[in-house]
């Protein structure tokens, strides 16, 4: 009996080790992405593909031409320690495990900003082991190859603002008709608060969600000075 459990154990360690050699070898050139821009991502692909009649507004922007507002609140909102981790931040799994057990919930996202960029890039909207592992590799390949400060400048200019709006620049001029580099601290905080729901986000439909978001948001952005010497 335990002979045959040992060798069950095996083969699945076995098993395991392959599935992840084979995702770590099959993934794309990220080390390109530090001096080219993705030509497209696997959401826009996807929103085009459900909305051929539709608009698209997308256009990318350099770092430097970001405000620092932006740039402070949507840390502050998404990934607090996105400077001190390595891609995956050990302190919100461990908080989001623990909300789960004591509030007998399902357990909620809590994503990097790091494994946003992988979903984002590559991946589906499922939720499937497989699809999770290939998520962690690229997450872990993604900060190997790139700077933070590459990775943030890659999330701020693919992630989806407002239905069919990628890129923090033409959220900018879609919400207030400027550029991202003009953006307020209070613009931005209202820019931040969308990431989670774009499609209950856009003015003057925002819900309740997006209400408490945004001054949650402004306030910890406010207090959140330490921040400005990693940006």
């Amino acid at each position: 009996m335990v002979t045959l459990l040992c060798r069950t154990i095996g083969a699945i360690l076995i098993l395991l080790a392959a599935v992840l050699a084979y995702q770590w070898f099959t993934l794309p050139d990220i080390a390109a992405l530090s001096e080219a821009n993705p030509p497209s991502t696997a959401f826009i692909d996807r929103y085009r593909e459900a909305n051929a009649a539709a608009d698209l507004e997308w256009q990318w922007t350099p770092y430097d031409s970001i405000s620092l507002e932006l740039k402070r609140a949507v840390v502050i909102a998404e990934d607090k320690f996105f400077f001190d981790h390595h891609g995956f931040s050990l302190l919100d799994i461990r908080k989001s495990v623990a909300e789960a057990i004591l509030e007998r919930k399902a357990l909620r996202g809590g994503s990097t900003i790091s494994q946003q960029v992988a979903k984002n890039l590559w991946l589906t909207t499922e939720r499937t082991p497989l699809r999770k592992l290939r998520e962690a590799a690229l997450t872990v390949k993604l900060e190997r190859s790139l700077t933070k400060h590459r990775i943030l400048e890659i999330y701020l200019n693919v992630a989806e603002w407002a239905p069919g709006v990628y890129g923090i620049e033409a959220a900018a001029k879609n919400r207030y008709g400027c550029a991202a580099s003009n953006l307020t601290a209070v613009q931005a905080a209202a820019l931040a608060a969308c990431l989670p729901n774009p499609a209950n986000s856009v003015p003057p439909h925002e819900d309740e969600a997006w209400r408490e978001r945004f001054e949650k948001i402004q306030y910890r952005a406010a207090r959140a000075g330490w921040l400005d010497n990693e940006l």
